[in-house]
């Protein structure tokens, strides 16, 4: 029974990182999302939220570690609404005053509350650090905020921030991110309440929040690497033409443009 266990989890968390390559790693904004953002009706923006939210790995993994512990329901209400109030915060105004930065390296600092979250779990404060864990609804408030931020990142690459009826886009978006937030959390709390009740669940705990530091550091390697190649400073020279990217080589092979 544990050998399943095991197998399922890891496969469950490989599979949510993994299953779509690097293109679902790096959350990249599609064509289709643009253009329904750019030419759609309200349930568009809805639908574009929610489906940012529901292919966010990072911000599922950082549930998910909110999520292992918690067993009342006002106790899951409370945290998650930390988290919805921090990243609405930064999400609707930073989006409407046009505040950004480099969506790499706002992932790669989300990335870096993923790891937190599985560390704290594995109660790493106390045994490794010898101090206590700081005060979890706060932290969850922060990270909601800087979660808000790497939204909003991607909401401005959706839309322009001068046109027309934006903080009505952003209101609806923002819908839809917290339709995709309570459908994942369903989901796991439902697989959750399943591992408790096996004889598996303590070495589970271990092994998903050990996976939560893992594939954090993996996305914070990943954010890192794809700022570093943005700014020329890896794969080939730092010269480039504003218009066609960076030139660069692969392993030795001819300069390109991407």
């Amino acid at each position: 029974m544990w050998k399943l266990y095991k197998h399922t989890g890891n496969a469950a968390l490989t599979a949510l990182l993994l299953g779509n390559s690097g293109a679902a790693i790096a959350h990249d904004v599609s064509e289709v999302a643009r253009d329904r953002m750019q030419n759609g009706g309200i349930l568009d923006y809805i639908w574009t939220g929610a489906e940012h939210m529901l292919t966010g790995y990072d911000h599922l993994l950082f549930l998910l570690g909110v999520m292992f512990f918690l067993t009342r329901f006002i106790d899951i209400l409370k945290f998650v609404t930390a988290f919805t109030i921090g990243h609405t915060i930064t999400l609707v105004f930073a989006t409407y005053a046009g505040i950004s930065a480099d969506h790499y390296l706002i992932d790669a600092v989300i990335a870096v509350t993923v790891m937190y979250k599985g560390f704290e779990n594995l109660d790493g404060f106390r045994r490794w650090v010898g101090t206590a864990a700081p005060n979890l609804i706060y932290m969850v408030f922060i990270f909601g905020l800087i979660h808000g931020f790497g939204l909003s990142a991607r909401l401005q690459d959706l839309t322009m921030t001068e046109e027309s009826g934006l903080l009505a886009k952003i209101l609806f978006f923002n819908l839809g991110v917290e339709f995709g937030q309570i459908a994942a959390l369903v989901v796991m709390g439902v697989v959750i309440r399943a591992w408790q009740q096996t004889t598996a669940w303590e070495p589970i705990t271990r092994i998903v929040n050990a996976s939560l530091i893992f594939f954090g550091f993996l996305l914070l390697l990943f954010q890192l690497h794809g700022y570093l190649h943005e700014s020329g400073h890896v794969h080939g020279p730092a010269t480039m033409d504003a218009a066609t990217g960076v030139p660069h080589s692969h392993d030795g092979g001819p300069l390109h443009v991407h």
